[in-house]
């Protein structure tokens, strides 16, 4: 965070300077940046960067950095309003809109104001990604012969053969296509399952991004209760039969938002409900390897339970990773399994070869178990923290269930509170976090809202997170304004 907190500050100040050169003038060398403004070679190549992105500077290789020529005056703005018929009568004859709101998802993506607590955040933390080891497997992987080359559509063998052994069961390399993250995996999955206009059934809570994938295709989107124990088989049962749907996405391991984990009584069920009904079960196990230090042994992913193909497997690295590293295994077997290759190729033709060759060394090199340990101890020590202050601070916040793994905690409110303006009085209050309505397919039973405690700083941050909340309590909460 200081290193990125210098960039910018570093290319403020030479934003602010270049009036003193002419266009076409050249800027100090980076030698004498280095020494006058005492920060890294990184910094000062980074924020000649960001200022030649900005069409401010010209960079020259071996000559220096040089304040770029006037830009062109500005052309004026045309008349897009055009676009608001035509867009609206292409789509009045679906049955379901398709248009995309990605506002579910934006929320968990955007960085919010400096000095704001991210309690929104879907990624880890850059103090716990692996930044080190995954920049010595991308040196490695571009080392090695033909790494730039064109890769297998399916994806590098060697990848695949990895993450059917992660699935684990009778799951082959030869029923695993390497994608481009879950997201686009979920997006050929569902493409590829269901027609427009047709239901799709998906937990309630569940992952916004994969209902704005739902909706985006012109899919119906239909809720089925989840508990502690994961996503309830009578209900489910009931929904299949109510609807007709041929395809239901879940997650069975740490389920986003609830942290839920599907009973091992209910794992079976599950399958064979779907089977019965002539549906398929979309397995989104996108936390696997986010477990805490003391989850225990984990269940296996449903696929490896599932000799008949109803269940369509999509595990990334991206959440044990990086935001940037965007590879996932979209696992099948049957039929569909064409299906779904042919769409990824016409959608993306394939992952670029460097990244997967980077995969391939990063998760076969020492430091990936190392890694990953450490981030369980880390999560682990993060939740309990977090776990520890909201009971202190904020007991009228409901938590009723603490997962063993993932990133976030569920939090109910009060009765009569009003989540955007409980959101908004947090962020005035230095914290952004994610509230519970884009979580819901249909009405929400109640408001809730998610923390994350794995994109902070640590512990000390989370503390300082959930003392801000108390005031954002104090002035909204019901109980609170009437006293």
């Amino acid at each position: 965070m200081q290193e990125r907190s210098s960039v910018g500050d570093l290319a403020d100040r030479l934003r602010r300077e270049l009036d003193r050169y002419s266009h076409g003038g050249k800027l100090p060398s980076s030698r004498t940046l280095v020494e006058r403004f005492r920060v890294s070679p990184v910094t000062v190549s980074r924020a000649l960067a960001q200022l030649a992105a900005e069409g401010l500077v010209v960079t020259r290789p071996g000559a220096g950095a040089f304040r770029a020529r006037p830009r062109p005056a500005a052309v004026p703005a045309g008349d897009t309003s055009w676009q608001e018929v035509a867009l609206s009568a292409d789509g009045a004859a679906d049955r379901v809109p398709r248009s995309a709101d990605a506002t579910g998802v934006t929320v968990s993506l955007a960085a919010p104001p400096p000095g704001v607590v991210e309690f929104n955040g879907g990624y880890l933390h850059p103090s716990l990604q692996p930044e080190r080891a995954m920049s010595e497997a991308l040196a490695r992987a571009g080392r090695r012969p033909g790494a730039w080359g064109r890769p297998p559509m399916e994806g590098l063998p060697e990848l695949r053969e990895w993450f059917a052994r992660t699935i684990g069961g009778s799951v082959g390399a030869a029923e695993v296509l390497v994608s481009a993250g879950g997201q686009a995996a979920l997006t050929t999955a569902l493409r590829a399952l269901a027609p427009p206009g047709a239901p799709v059934l998906v937990e309630s809570p569940t992952y916004p991004g994969m209902l704005a994938i739902a909706r985006s295709a012109g899919l119906r989107p239909v809720p089925v209760p989840v508990d502690a124990d994961g996503v309830k088989p009578d209900l489910l049962a009931d929904a299949f039969r109510a609807t007709g749907a041929r395809v239901f996405v879940c997650q069975p391991l740490f389920q986003n938002p609830t942290g839920a984990v599907l009973a091992p009584a209910r794992r079976g069920e599950v399958l064979r409900i779907a089977r019965e009904a002539g549906a398929f079960v979309v397995e989104d196990d996108f936390v696997r390897r986010l477990a805490h230090e003391d989850a225990g042994p984990l269940p296996r992913p449903l696929a490896a339970d599932d000799p008949d193909g109803v269940v369509v497997h999509v595990g990334s690295l991206t959440k044990a990773t990086s935001p940037s590293f965007r590879v996932c295994a979209l696992a099948a077997r049957g039929p569909v399994l064409e299906r779904l290759r042919a769409i990824q190729v016409v959608d993306t033709f394939f992952v670029p070869r460097p990244l997967q060759e980077a995969a391939l060394e990063l998760v076969g090199s020492p430091a990936w178990p190392r890694h990953l340990r450490t981030v369980a101890a880390e999560l682990r020590a993060r939740r309990d923290a977090m776990t520890s202050a909201l009971r202190l601070r904020l007991p009228e916040l409901a938590l009723p269930h603490i997962p063993s793994g993932g990133y976030h905690l569920w939090l109910r409110l009060p009765d009569g509170t009003e989540e955007t303006v409980f959101t908004a009085a947090a962020l005035r209050a230095g914290v952004a976090l994610t509230p519970g309505r884009p979580y819901f397919s249909a009405e929400p039973p109640a408001a809730h809202v998610r923390l994350s405690f794995a994109a902070v700083a640590g512990t000390e941050e989370i503390a300082e997170g959930v003392r801000r909340l108390r005031a954002a309590c104090d002035e909204v909460l019901p109980a609170n304004r009437s006293t």
